[in-house]
């Protein structure tokens, strides 16, 4: 049976209707204070219809157009909830591009072509040899894929790609900060 579209919705079915994991949801609540929930006893989340436009223009920003957090951020203190709300509705307004202060720090004054260099070197970069490494001479693998061209990235995928880092490294602080409350 069908909810009326005015119904509040469980996390289950909001995660289920947005195709994002729950704890997705969850963690969304913690960057963005937007979002709110109604808490039952329990601590059972119940999304309003409101509630759950934002987090579809939020998946929207990240997932679609490739912004950061930090950058959705910043839409939501500059434009407002109900932008964000309408901004995945086809034909909506879209916010304008992301300013380059959100770029990592290592890429930050490099022009477009040389900071994509520079981000597909991070991550095809191969960890540091070990001391007890005698080999000088790359696996078979990496001298192949040395002697191949470089790809052109774009500035979509510069975009996407430091998204992607930058909720990394939070997802790291995360863990970091979880490992130590399981540690005391």
């Amino acid at each position: 049976m069908d909810k009326a579209p005015d119904a509040f919705r469980t996390i289950s079915e909001v995660a289920d209707e947005l195709d994002i994991p729950q704890h997705v949801l969850r963690f969304w609540e913690s960057r963005f204070p937007q979002i709110k929930p109604m808490k039952r006893a329990g601590g059972r989340r119940y999304y309003r219809p409101d509630d759950v436009d934002l987090l579809r223009g939020i998946r929207h920003l990240l997932y679609g157009e490739g912004y950061t957090i930090r950058g959705v951020q910043r839409i939501l203190r500059e434009q407002g909830p109900k932008f964000v709300q309408a901004v995945w509705q086809p034909g909506a307004a879209q916010p304008a591009p992301v300013p380059d202060e959100e770029t990592p720090e290592a890429v930050e004054q490099l022009p477009p072509d040389d900071a994509a260099r520079t981000l597909f070197g991070l991550l095809k970069a191969p960890s540091a040899p070990s001391a007890d490494d005698e080999s000088e001479a790359p696996p078979p693998e990496r001298a192949a894929s040395a002697a191949a061209p470089e790809p052109h990235l774009t500035r979509d995928h510069v975009r996407r790609l430091q998204s992607a880092l930058h909720e990394l490294r939070e997802c790291r602080q995360l863990i970091d900060h979880a490992l130590k409350d399981e540690a005391a």
